[in-house]
């Protein structure tokens, strides 16, 4: 079998990337991989801007005519063809490719990725609804609906100020907003608190400690992702379990960070580190300092199958973000796995499970005006203040 076509197609549902805080839609990189057999495989190099899409193409051409079983040296040779390499883009770009390249192996061969990556090791995949909202009585009102569709686990981020530094009134509302879902869902659902990286070492701190009586499951990445040094000073200050990684993309970075010993829990996006493989090397990683993994999978379709993949085949996996949006069943030729209880089923079919429908591609072209959300929060800040216009 040889690779005869590799294309990447950009296509946008048209609709809010979530719609509790009514994000902009997004654009989606979808990849496709045609071989000379027949077989197409499919993947997802999403990463926010489209311009990842000629990079696919790019880095397709230096492997059309090669064997798609030869993945491990397909994306060396990817990954080493320039001088720089390693960024989150190129990653993408990769990861895409890789993807598709699984999914053509597990079709060529009759089984699911999972057994490509040493059979699985769960059948179920524990997952976590949300419980975000404007107001803490809404956000209990939403964690409790939450727990009526099954969910054992909630996430919500419930800082809502600008910039770095938090006023009183922005810290007050966050806490009191884990305190009503905490009353309203009990200790019995573990409740997952964010921060997408929004707070200095002093302030996340303060925090922590405030929070502590409420027992969150993990504190995510209290303070930007960049400073691993910060994340420490955290650490070493809150009794919290410490939780990063999402826009962390290096397996280098994360060799760095788990050494250390401070976090209980990675987040490995399963785009931006590269793919498949670069996720099972990083779980590895985790494995040896006893760390959990939860790979972050935010983006299409694609993006999610391979990540249950993964979830199904490591030792150390603890839980799994990234939902079936309502629009992703439509956008596929197969049978997505469905929520129930708390969890997912692992993907049977061969290879990641699904196809994307060419027909829904054609139908839903790229949107004129994406968005990426920017989470700049909507409370007063001193820093970004403004004089009104006369």
């Amino acid at each position: 079998m040889k690779i005869t076509k590799i294309s990447a197609i950009p296509a946008s549902p048209g609709t809010t990337a979530h719609p509790m805080f009514n994000f902009p839609p997004w654009n989606y990189v979808f990849v496709k991989v045609e071989t000379d057999e027949g077989i197409v495989g499919w993947g997802d190099a999403t990463c926010g801007p489209v311009a990842v899409a000629s990079l696919v193409e790019e880095y397709g051409g230096m492997i059309v005519g090669e064997d798609p079983f030869r993945i491990e040296e397909l994306w060396q040779t990817i990954h080493h063809r320039y001088f720089t390499r390693g960024g989150p883009i190129q990653n993408s770009a990769q990861a895409g490719i890789e993807m598709a390249l699984y999914d053509i192996k597990g079709k060529a061969l009759g089984v699911p990725v999972y057994e490509l990556l040493g059979g699985k090791m769960r059948d179920l995949i524990w997952t976590y609804g949300r419980w975000d909202g404007p107001s803490p009585e809404s956000a209990a009102e939403f964690a409790l609906s939450q727990l009526e569709r099954g969910f054992t686990a909630l996430k919500g981020d419930p800082f809502d100020h600008r910039g770095l530094f938090i006023s009183y009134e922005a810290e007050k509302k966050a806490i009191d907003t884990l305190a009503a879902v905490r009353d309203a869902v009990g200790f019995e659902v573990e409740l997952l608190v964010e921060v997408h990286g929004r707070l200095t070492p002093a302030e996340a701190i303060r925090i922590g400690n405030e929070m502590e009586q409420y027992r969150p499951f993990v504190y995510e990445e209290p303070v930007p992702f960049e400073n691993i040094d910060a994340m420490e000073q955290v650490a070493r200050g809150t009794n919290i379990p410490i939780a990063t990684g999402e826009r962390i993309y290096s397996p280098f970075t994360y060799f760095d960070l788990l050494q250390r010993q401070i976090v209980a829990m990675i987040q490995p996006d399963m785009i931006q580190t590269g793919g498949i493989g670069q996720m099972k090397r990083i779980a590895a990683l985790a494995e040896a300092q006893y760390v959990g993994v939860q790979p972050h999978a935010i983006h299409g379709p694609m993006e999610v199958l391979a990540a249950l993949h993964v979830d199904a085949s490591i030792p150390n996996f603890k839980i799994h973000e990234g939902g079936m949006r309502p629009w992703f069943q439509d956008a596929c030729i197969g049978e997505l796995p469905t929520h129930r209880d708390g969890f997912y089923s692992v993907p049977e079919a061969p290879g990641l499970g699904a196809a994307i429908d060419e027909d829904w591609l054609a139908a839903h072209p790229p949107h004129p005006e994406p968005g990426w959300a920017p989470l700049l929060g909507t409370m007063p800040s001193k820093q970004f203040s403004k004089v009104a216009s006369p």
